[in-house]
């Protein structure tokens, strides 16, 4: 870390935007040091609070009773979603499908927190692709648990490419894709009962989880929420 207590890591054009990777340390938490990820000089995500994304995982490998799961997450981003899945011994393997190739090579060269913990992980497989444009194809491969933190919300996209996967014909394209008894996990940082009506028309089972956490740096307490279907 720098005398300067911030630190640009990484600062590329995307096909979505500036895309800017960064390291500080808090200002009011002297000793943390945080990364954060910005897009379109907006705020994305940050290693800080990661509560949500842990959870899309363990809830998702938990509602699952198989063994030897195949595993796919959408979107790498500080790879929060991916190490917690890999946490799980009932998982065989995770492959993550992320559409830009700079946050892979975040990974690869060790710009992020857990570059050396995932780096070094056998059963995980990270690929360059768009996982929408996948899961709206016909299925090469089944998996027991597919994994979508990507968008901010169904509403709030990173881009429209995705618009289609937040309706019914989308979603039941995307259920072509898991395995008997397979589980999706969407998260959102907004609720959304039109996503949740359409979950409703494919799968039998639907389940809405709210995650609330204590953001100290503004002093409120957001809530996040996860969308579960299987069925």
């Amino acid at each position: 870390m720098s005398k300067t207590k911030f630190e640009i890591l990484a600062y590329e054009d995307s096909p979505l935007g500036p895309l800017c990777l960064r390291r500080r340390e808090l200002l009011s938490q002297p000793g943390t040091i945080v990364t954060e990820v910005t897009l379109n000089h907006e705020f994305l995500m940050s290693s800080l609070y990661t509560d949500s994304e842990r959870e899309l995982a363990r809830i998702a490998i938990e509602m699952h009773s198989g063994d030897d799961l195949d595993v796919l997450v959408g979107g790498l981003g500080l790879g929060y979603t991916a190490r917690e899945a890999l946490k799980s011994k009932r998982v065989a393997r995770v492959e993550v499908v992320e559409l830009l190739p700079q946050v892979i090579a975040w990974l690869a060269d060790g710009l992020v927190p857990l570059s050396s913990e995932l780096c070094s992980e056998q059963r995980l497989v990270v690929t360059q692709g768009d996982v929408y444009g996948s899961l709206a194809g016909p299925p090469q491969d089944l998996f027991d648990v597919i994994m979508i933190d990507v968008d901010h919300s169904p509403d709030e996209r990173l881009g429209e490419d995705s618009v289609s996967f937040y309706s019914t014909q989308g979603l039941q394209a995307a259920r072509q894709h898991l395995a008997d008894n397979g589980v999706l996990a969407v998260w959102s940082y907004a609720e959304n009962s039109p996503f949740a009506d359409a979950l409703r028309d494919v799968f039998t089972q639907v389940r809405v989880e709210p995650v609330t956490y204590a953001n100290l740096l503004i002093d409120e307490q957001p809530t996040d929420w996860l969308f579960f279907a299987s069925g």
